[in-house]
């Protein structure tokens, strides 16, 4: 699961997000960064980060979600980054005071989820395997919606795309897309503010991943082994 995908849910467009994803939009967050679930029962610490850590339970989860989502999950390195990016964001986000989502911008996005599969069946046998429950997942696409709109408030002012860009994006990537595929192209006026968002979301991609690498440099992040040692 990543930033790319809920774009591609909240766009509600053919066109392809091939942003590369900022880092930390997925599965559980560290408690202490995103107020969203309930308690959580330590299992085992998979990482401190300064005077919180990361667990393993979490871990888990995250890579459930991954599974039901992508097909795979990432490795356990991976998977921790992108929960200590979560606890980035998510503290930033709770200074900033930034607003919840509502629940029916969370229902939308679930139900917009579920569509991706052959059948809400489907969907709840996928979930089912990968352990996760129907509240688990709304309460992960909750906390992902929360951090994702966090992102995009923080960087979407300094993200400007120019009119060459858009008809770039245009000529080197869609309509070679769309070709390659024997859609129909449709004429660059039709799709010109769709692709301006696509832009606008790659370059706030870009600004929140260099911000998130800088930021989880300067922080001490001590990773254990699976058997809880460093």
């Amino acid at each position: 699961m990543n930033r790319a995908f809920l774009i591609a849910l909240l766009i509600g467009t053919f066109l392809n997000v091939t942003a590369s994803c900022v880092k930390g939009q997925t599965g559980s967050s560290v408690s202490s960064a995103v107020p969203f679930g309930n308690a959580r029962m330590i299992d085992g610490v998979a990482a401190r980060i300064e005077d919180d850590v990361i667990t393993e339970s979490e871990v888990r989860e995250l890579a459930a979600f991954q599974l039901l989502v992508d097909g795979r999950a990432k490795p356990r390195p991976e998977l921790i980054r992108e929960l200590a990016d979560q606890w980035i964001a998510g503290g930033e986000a709770r200074v900033a005071h930034y607003p919840q989502p509502s629940e029916e911008d969370v229902k939308r996005v679930f139900e917009q989820l579920v569509t991706r599969f052959p059948s809400p069946e489907e969907f709840k046998r996928r979930a089912t395997d990968a352990g996760l429950t129907e509240a688990d997942v709304r309460r992960l696409l909750a906390m992902q919606l929360y951090l994702s709109r966090f992102l995009d408030y923080r960087f979407r002012a300094a993200a400007q795309v120019d009119q060459k860009e858009v008809e770039a994006y245009y000529n080197n990537e869609l309509v070679p897309q769309l070709e390659s595929q024997g859609q129909p192209v449709p004429s660059l006026e039709d799709v010109e503010d769709a692709i301006q968002e696509v832009l606008v979301q790659r370059a706030i991609n870009d600004r929140a991943t260099a911000w998130l690498n800088e930021t989880r440099a300067r922080l001490k992040i001590d990773v254990m082994s699976e058997g809880g040692q460093p």
